[in-house]
């Protein structure tokens, strides 16, 4: 762990996609096979073998270079030189340019092993040219009766088209390369859909998969089925539940409050276990459909659409106005997309938090944030605020605190919290609660990805 710091910047280095580290492990090894493969033979091919050659034809020259050297005459010499050079594949010139240098072209790695090897063997040599014609070699020596040249083919010294090994060695590695690419592609492919459906039915959709690819990765798939699956029976079976509730709760209410309405006349107008009986009624009743209103939105499946956010949060917060609410919308910021999300539940969970900043404080202010991942409506009250050891218990269901939000200025079931947070969660996102810095009061903001 200690060693981590140091070797960070070596990480950020390093694609973060597993396509790009698939590739980099497929890749990287033939790289490296290819540069000491390459190494090896520009060595082995451009430095041991040319010496060997050269190094033979050093021979022949020194012994065309001896009969020369024995002559009475210059006639004499280039007869001599000429008889033997002849059959040796040799071209003599008896005199030759005196004032010569070496001579290679700069990409001509092999000349420079021929330079140094005849330079080597045969002290008398005063000038090599490579260049002036790329497939000769001309090798100017000083001799008894003046300087003379001696030229034969490159061949000898160096094999031909050298580069023909390392065209065929890249060549092959590109194409081989390429067909890994493909395949490395293919194999991805079924990780990425995966990858999408899942990120998908995190935020609340549901896109067809089928699985694929490789045995691992359709078993990841299957998995992935088999649990999308579980969770939609459940909600069935939510749906299922909620509709009994909503009979075998509803139906006793009614029975004791047409029981009390029948009991009322007989009984004097101001009888407070009347009106005690009648109260509770009513707030077992507002329980009861505050509880399905939760049920229900969590297990609804509301189809996702595409909506512009600014244009969303200003009709909701217009609603609110003209239902005698002090709302207002504080500032947008961020371009004028679209985002998908389900806008019935999505506008339930800013009717609660809008409801809990009027009730429990005077005013509310909305603002909104859309950036390039993730959308964030915030809603902030002046109100008392939440402590912070109490948040989490907050967010719970049916849950008040009446010692830090006034419950004088109105009753409700404590679902508030519970359904935004569902609703966050429902869209892959999460509901975060803190201090506001604007009114001093809750800050309760929405984030949800894009």
């Amino acid at each position: 762990m200690a060693n981590e710091p140091e070797f960070g910047w070596l990480k950020q280095m390093f694609p973060r996609g597993l396509y790009g580290r698939a590739a980099l492990i497929l890749f990287l090894p033939v790289v490296v096979v290819t540069l000491v493969v390459s190494v090896m033979f520009l060595q082995r091919h451009f430095e041991d073998v040319t010496q060997q050659m050269t190094d033979s034809m050093a021979r022949e020259l020194g012994f065309v270079s001896r009969r020369i050297e024995r002559a009475e005459n210059s006639a004499v010499a280039l007869l001599a030189g000429q008889t033997i050079a002849a059959p040796l594949g040799l071209t003599l010139r008896l005199p030759a340019q005196a004032d010569r240098q070496d001579q290679r072209l700069f990409y001509d790695f092999s000349g420079r092993i021929v330079i140094e090897v005849l330079r080597d063997r045969l002290p008398e040599v005063t000038a090599i040219d490579l260049a002036t014609d790329d497939k000769r070699v001309d090798v100017t020596m000083n001799g008894k009766f003046g300087p003379y040249s001696l030229s034969f083919d490159r061949k000898r010294v160096s094999a031909s088209n050298p580069h023909q090994l390392l065209v065929l060695m890249v060549f092959t590695s590109l194409l081989m390369s390429g067909i890994a690419t493909i395949f490395l592609r293919n194999q991805l492919r079924p990780i990425r859909r995966l990858a999408r459906a899942a990120e998908a039915y995190g935020k609340g959709r549901v896109e067809p998969y089928r699985p694929g690819g490789a045995i691992e990765i359709r078993s990841a798939g299957t998995a992935f089925l088999d649990m999308r699956n579980r969770l939609e029976r459940q909600n069935e079976q939510r749906k299922m539940m909620l509709s009994g509730i909503s009979h075998d709760l509803r139906t006793p209410l009614t029975r004791l409050r047409l029981g009390l309405s029948v009991l009322s006349p007989d009984l004097p107008p101001d009888d407070a276990d009347i009106s005690a009986m009648e109260a509770d009624i009513e707030e077992m009743t507002r329980m009861v459909d505050a509880f399905l209103d939760y049920s229900r939105d969590s297990a609804r499946e509301s189809p996702a659409e595409e909506i512009e956010p600014f244009e969303f949060l200003r009709g909701i917060v217009s609603d609110a106005q003209r239902a005698g609410q002090d709302v207002s919308l504080s500032g947008t910021q961020g371009d004028a997309s679209l985002v998908t999300c389900r806008p019935d539940m999505l506008r339930r969970a800013l009717d609660n938090l809008i409801g809990n900043a009027v009730r429990y404080g005077t005013r509310a202010e909305i603002d909104v944030t859309l950036g390039p991942r993730s959308l964030r409506i915030g809603v902030e009250d002046d109100g008392p605020g939440i402590p912070d050891d109490a948040i989490e218990t907050a967010m719970r269901p049916f849950t008040q605190l009446d010692s830090s939000r006034n419950r004088n200025s109105g009753q409700g079931a404590g679902l508030g919290l519970a359904i935004a947070a569902d609703v966050a969660r429902g869209h892959g996102g999460q509901l975060r609660l803190g201090r506001g810095s604007r009114l001093g009061g809750l800050r309760a903001e929405i984030v949800i990805p894009r």
